[in-house]
């Protein structure tokens, strides 16, 4: 079994238009040959699945204004109805009415929010993400964070991993996931701040730039029991992180915690 944790789809109609703008934004700051490998729809991350044995798929939506939320996680509950699909919801730590809409994504049967605190422009150590990371913690609500740095925004860095170890003195961060292994590009930083710590760590977009031997270290020190299988489809295809993985010499029980036992345990898939 394969759990794909950090996926991305956008309702048909504005689908196209997204990645367009997400792609400029990567081109202008980044790189040019990043692109979308298949089209962020939903129906195109199905036959993605089902090309890649891929078993479930976990959608992180992202509010990228105060006024997003309502239409995301109305989105995201039909998305959640799917077989194989599980979407989490999202919402702007900026926006006045945080704390109802987590009890919303609560009551809709969520299983998590998206938070993106380089689109958001939030601190991850601030007043504002603390107490959205406690409420979660009150309704057992996962939190998925954007961690490092993103090729498709200027800094300053709003998840560095210090500032994220300086969070977890205020909340546990047993059901905080940090994305792309902690810190995209920021790796040195990932094992001096996070490595040993609660949180998860995926590996959403991180086996073609980071050190293979260093990639290794972080799962034997962090423990393959807090890594999560991860590719940030559309943006890489869902099957290649797998077949690198594979080749890192992990026994068959770390492979099996990072491919699916880690994510079963999350979702509550028993």
């Amino acid at each position: 079994m394969i759990i794909d944790f950090h996926t991305h789809i956008f309702p048909d109609k504005i689908a196209e238009r997204a990645v367009a703008s997400l792609e400029s934004n990567i081109h202008n700051r980044f790189r040019d040959d990043v692109r979308a490998v298949i089209p962020a729809t939903l129906t195109a991350l199905k036959e993605s699945m089902a090309e890649n044995n891929i078993d479930y798929s976990v959608i992180m939506p992202i509010a990228t204004n105060t006024h997003q939320s309502a239409s995301i996680n109305s989105f995201a509950k039909i998305v959640n109805e799917t077989d194989g699909l599980f979407s989490f919801g999202s919402l702007h730590p900026a926006q006045e009415d945080w704390e109802s809409v987590l009890y919303d994504i609560k009551e809709k049967g969520l299983k998590g929010i998206k938070l993106h605190p380089e689109y958001q422009k939030f601190y991850v150590d601030s007043p504002e993400a603390l107490r959205i990371f406690k409420k979660c913690e009150e309704l057992d609500l996962i939190v998925l964070l954007h961690a490092g740095k993103d090729h498709g925004t200027d800094p300053p860095v709003h998840c560095e991993p210090e500032r994220l170890r300086r969070a977890l003195d205020y909340v546990s961060g047993e059901k905080i996931v940090a994305g792309h292994l902690g810190g995209w590009d920021m790796w040195d930083d990932v094992e001096k701040y996070l490595v040993g710590t609660p949180v998860y760590l995926d590996t959403a977009f991180t086996v073609d730039f980071i050190d293979k031997e260093q990639l290794v270290r972080i799962i034997k020190n962090h423990g393959s029991e807090k890594i999560l299988y991860a590719t940030d489809s559309p943006w890489e295809k869902q099957s290649h992180a797998a077949e690198y993985i594979k080749t890192l010499g992990l026994s068959a029980e770390e492979t099996d915690n990072i491919f699916y036992k880690n994510a079963q345990k999350l979702l509550n898939l028993y």
